[in-house]
């Protein structure tokens, strides 16, 4: 890994000027770049991400009194401090604290702690913020092993990515534990096929003589900021509904629509012809989605819609449950192609990576205008195939680039998106990169 090893030592140094004291361990937890299955996570299928390069690290020191000590070496993220005891979670602002505090309160409530020993921390991250290559996520994960670690406690990867998942949602995401397992489990070398209920990982070897580039629109969107998001969550969980009454299932049991498909014991292509059978494309109204499920708007709002969605007017039903059906089959396709290596694997998937941007796009609606440029810029560039990759609304796109072409591939989206557009002269290292598949979250006694 380089440079982990130039940064473990900077992180100490930083460390003792700032709290007095050397640190007595550090913890790294990687981002991740999600290679092709945006925004089924939560609807209960599997996802093909790979962990990336770039990583959250912690310096840490245990220390007697019960005071939480954060620090950030980067001079934009406050300071904060509190006891550690009364962790108080604050989901109107999506500080950067609090993506901390999510990790540690996991990890206090999954072994009912109550007097908890304070720390002193010092947080390093080379992960673009609001990129969609899930650095927040990454700061949860490595919360939690900090914890863990200063606790004493041992813990699977599994049960910590489950824990983790569970607890960034105090926060306000709704998610689906995507980037929490892949920041455990992933390997180097490999991308992984994460499947839920129960929570497993599948290597999948990706065809050698092919890279993946990130590119950052540069537009930044933070997930917990607007209800983007969790309003997309709810349009999945009201289509599950709407396609279980519709086939007569106990709907007001049924939250993801992987659970509809598993009742009905059918396919995914099937799900599809369900889906234009049940549902119609023009939005549902709350009154019409009460009628639908013979319950009251009052029911509605309290007993199904979060709080940041009881206000949507409309929801697209139709149009989501057929994007997460498509890209689930997606996600399987990309991984047979994989493990059958045929001669024309790159060009196979590349199209896969396509069709699943224009779902994204069309579908979801999870795209933008900054995002729909830099996929077409990247096509044009040379990549076989180049999609939106995080929740969406701004961040990163993902390019399958054959590794021949790397060089000027490189070399045109950087004049062609960056420097034409006046998005920067030359963008930095965070902006336009080749990545591997990266190993996941580490503790480390010594830099």
């Amino acid at each position: 890994m380089p440079g982990l090893h130039d940064r473990l030592l900077k992180l100490k140094e930083m460390f003792k000027t700032k709290f007095g004291s050397i640190p007595k361990f550090y913890v790294r937890a990687p981002g991740r770049v999600n290679i092709i299955g945006e925004h089924i996570d939560y609807c209960g299928y599997s996802v093909l991400p790979m962990a990336v390069e770039q990583d959250m690290l912690i310096a840490v020191e245990p220390v007697k009194t019960h005071t939480l000590q954060l620090a950030n070496t980067n001079p934009l993220y406050p300071d904060f401090s509190a006891s550690a005891n009364t962790i108080q979670i604050d989901k109107s602002k999506p500080l950067w604290h609090n993506y901390f505090l999510c990790g540690f309160k996991g990890i206090q409530e999954h072994f009912g702690l109550s007097d908890l020993t304070g720390m002193n921390c010092l947080v390093d991250g080379n992960i673009p913020p609001s990129s969609g290559l899930s650095s927040s996520s990454a700061l949860v994960c490595c919360a939690g092993l900090v914890t863990l670690t200063v606790l004493g406690m041992k813990l699977s990867k599994v049960e910590l990515a489950e824990i983790c998942a569970k607890s960034e949602r105090y926060i306000g995401t709704e998610g689906g534990g995507m980037d929490q397992s892949i920041s455990f489990l992933a390997e180097e070398g490999t991308a992984k096929l994460i499947e839920f209920g129960p929570l497993r990982a599948t290597d999948v070897k990706l065809p050698s003589g092919a890279v993946f580039v990130i590119a950052n629109s540069c537009v930044e969107m933070n997930k917990a900021a607007t209800s983007h998001f969790n309003t997309r969550v709810m349009e999945c969980r009201l289509a599950a509904k709407l396609l279980a009454r519709h086939k007569n299932l106990q709907w007001d049991k049924v939250l993801r629509l992987e659970e509809v498909q598993a009742q009905l014991g059918i396919s995914l292509e099937e799900m599809l012809l369900v889906t234009e059978d049940a549902l119609h494309p023009e939005p549902y109204s709350p009154e019409e989605i009460c009628r639908c499920l013979g319950i009251s708007l009052e029911e509605l709002r309290t007993q199904i819609l979060s709080p940041d969605t009881q206000g949507v007017p409309a929801f697209k039903l139709y149009q989501r449950a057929k994007h997460v059906f498509s890209e689930a089959a997606r996600v399987l396709q990309f991984k047979k192609i994989c493990e059958d290596g045929p001669e024309d694997a790159v060009a196979l998937l590349g199209e896969l990576m396509n069709q699943s941007h224009r779902s994204c796009r069309d579908l979801y609606e999870c795209s933008c205008p900054e995002l729909d440029q830099l996929v077409d810029t990247c096509r044009r560039s040379g990549a076989q195939g180049s999609r939106l990759t995080g929740a969406g609304w701004g961040g990163c796109t993902v390019s399958l680039v054959p590794a021949d072409v790397l060089p000027a591939f490189l070399a045109r989206v950087r004049e062609a998106y960056y420097q034409r557009s006046g998005r920067g002269a030359a963008p930095g290292q965070h902006s336009l990169f080749a990545t591997k598949p990266g190993g996941g979250a580490l503790v480390f006694l010594d830099a």
